[in-house]
């Protein structure tokens, strides 16, 4: 999640035209809500996010696994990509909670919604 020269230059122009810009909230606003939307089929706990294109939840109370374990385990057995939120402490304190980025496409959201959704129900999870 860096930005080149060459990008910057590009958003730059794209936030000098205002229509495209104001339109990305309410776009942005409607991918979250239709992700938490498929997801709370899951057992995963949301913690809202209301100023970025991620999504944490929580998983502590399902397995005792950190969260990099978990993420990879999401990663090998169904093919989603999460982020350990660890990862982002300097002293890689886990508190359970993997991030989602729901700046996808639909399908792409309903299909890792899917197979989270298929993980859970044929899983026993490790306490």
């Amino acid at each position: 999640f860096t930005c080149d020269t060459p990008k910057q230059v590009a958003l730059a122009n794209f936030i000098g035209k205002r229509e495209p810009y104001l339109a990305l909230a309410p776009l942005m606003e409607g991918k979250r809500n239709f992700l938490r939307s498929l997801l709370i089929q899951t057992p995963l706990k949301l913690i809202p996010s209301h100023g970025s294109y991620f999504e944490c939840y929580s998983f502590g109370h399902l397995t005792t696994e950190s969260d990099r374990e978990f993420a990879t385990r999401l990663i090998k057995e169904c093919g989603v990509a999460t982020i350990p939120v660890s990862a982002f402490y300097h002293d890689k304190r886990d508190e359970k909670v993997i991030r989602f980025c729901f700046a996808k496409k639909e399908s792409s959201l309903e299909e890792a919604a899917t197979r989270i959704t298929t993980f859970f129900k044929e899983l026993k999870l490790r306490k």
